[in-house]
């Protein structure tokens, strides 16, 4: 039996960089491509080369990645890098199996022609396939004063957690989400429907705004469904097939050697019905049949695919609880859910949850580990921000889909006495369509459309507006 060739290696690594060759430019499919908003927060930490450090780049399928590295290497060629100074790899080929990072970047030097003393450019898509990638990398970075790396790769918090571990100081992190609402507007051309006066983010036709954000909730999240005709006439079986199947019945078993993946798989999808609800580990465990220490970890398994998000509770103090049993659930993305199950229109019994799905989701780019939510005896608070320097309480949100609670704000008592017991002085509200400002027992409440609200998360992250304490901000920029 013959071995592979080197000489098919340096073909394959060849064909995956067109702009070697004249006209030097990437593909079309790519220049084409509108960019993603967070590609102007990402280009900047790809081109500097002032620091030794890689940069990963980390997601879920299907939400862009080898997109932004394509269109990253064309800035690069715009802004007068050479073109035969930026290499690609696509890690996962079956060519490259056993290739180290070095054995990559000296194949794709040496199929280029480049002197190795001159500066390059190396781009590594889907490293997590390659074991102990983390100690290679760092290697890379330690050993190649000259190479810039960009390193992608799909298991977005395995990836952060081997980056921490191995890489300490040799790498950055950047996170790209599913399609924020901001963001899937702009990609449809409908970014004008919100305008900017007086210092506010307005919408003029509110009814027509809703109805985009529930097309937002039911296949938004992910940049193909809006370009492609074909996803789009079954945008559930694009996101079951290409984004949670291979996942849950590849990715995640072939990392962390799960066997029963039917166990895992049944998991998932009870916790996706229930996204925006408590959950406990004791109440899962009776459901589905399986242990406890073994939820536990299929939950971080299932985080760090980044599909879902968990967030602890606490107490009427606000106080965090000891055993942490009771959580929290959200998927990364609301559109998962009607993948998974079916589509909802707005007077769905799940669209409360729905919503507070996509208003989280929204900040997933962030840190989110200070928000909680809270439950006590007899009243809950659906989010809850602690401030970083004593972890007392400095935000609080109530996610309604109706306009109920603008016309009778006492009905929302849990939140008033929540507040009142933690010296909170204002919170948010979210409703269906009303938007207006009461006080109730020196309480200020900001009633918002939750839609609004779901924009304004997305525009305040990608155009750089520091409000504090999202999303407990009010509507304003």
């Amino acid at each position: 039996m013959r071995n592979i060739d080197k000489s098919q290696v340096l073909r394959r690594i060849r064909s995956e960089n067109p702009w070697w060759d004249p006209p030097h430019r990437i593909e079309d499919f790519y220049r084409e491509m509108t960019p993603r908003a967070y590609f102007e927060m990402f280009f900047p930490l790809a081109k500097d080369t002032s620091v030794r450090r890689a940069v990963l780049l980390m997601g879920p399928r299907r939400v862009g990645k080898t997109v932004l590295i394509h269109q990253a290497i064309g800035r690069l060629i715009a802004e007068g890098v050479s073109p035969t100074a930026i290499g690609y790899v696509s890690v996962d080929h079956p060519l490259y199996n056993g290739l180290g990072l070095e054995e990559l970047l000296d194949h794709a030097r040496e199929a280029n022609g480049v002197d190795p003393a001159e500066p390059f450019f190396i781009f590594f898509d889907e490293i997590q396939y390659l074991r102990e990638w983390e100690v290679h990398l760092k290697t890379l970075v330690d050993s190649h004063r000259n190479v810039k790396a960009i390193a992608s790769g799909s298991v977005a918090a395995a990836l952060r957690r081997k980056s921490r571990e191995s890489g300490a100081g040799r790498f950055t992190d950047f996170l790209l989400p599913p399609l924020t609402f901001y963001e899937y507007l702009e990609l449809l051309g409908q970014g004008s429907v919100v305008s900017l006066k007086g210092g506010k983010l307005e919408v003029g036709d509110l009814k027509a705004f809703n109805q985009q954000f529930i097309d937002y909730v039911n296949f938004g999240g992910y940049p193909e469904v809006i370009f492609s005709e074909q996803i789009k006439s079954d945008p559930g079986r694009f996101i079951r097939s290409d984004v949670i199947d291979k996942v849950l019945l590849r990715d995640l078993p072939s990392l962390y050697g799960i066997q029963d993946i039917q166990e895992l798989n049944s998991l998932f999808t009870m916790l996706a019905y229930n996204t925006g609800n408590e959950v406990s580990l004791d109440g899962l465990s009776q459901n589905a049949g399986i242990a406890k220490n073994t939820i536990k970890r299929y939950i971080e398994y299932l985080e760090a695919a980044f599909l879902i998000k968990t967030i602890h509770r606490v107490d009427y103090s606000a106080k965090k609880f000891k055993r942490a049993n009771f959580f929290k659930v959200y998927l990364a993305n609301p559109c998962m859910r009607s993948a998974l199950f079916s589509q909802v229109d707005s007077n769905d019994e799940s669209m409360g949850h729905l919503v507070e799905t996509a208003i989280f989701s929204q900040l997933f780019h962030q840190d989110v580990s200070r928000l909680h939510y809270a439950r006590w005896k007899d009243g809950e608070v659906d989010l809850v921000h602690l401030s970083e320097k004593d972890l007392t309480p400095d935000g609080v949100a109530e996610i309604k889909w109706s306009d109920a609670y603008e016309a009778n704000p006492r009905k929302l008592s849990s939140l008033l006495r929540f507040c009142k017991r933690n010296g909170i002085p204002q919170a948010i509200v979210t409703t269906l369509s009303t938007d207006s400002t009461k006080v109730i027992d020196g309480i200020k409440l900001r009633f918002a459309p939750a839609s609004m609200i779901c924009y304004i998360n997305g525009y305040g992250i990608l155009r750089s507006k520091q409000m504090s304490n999202w999303p407990f901000s009010d509507s304003e920029t």
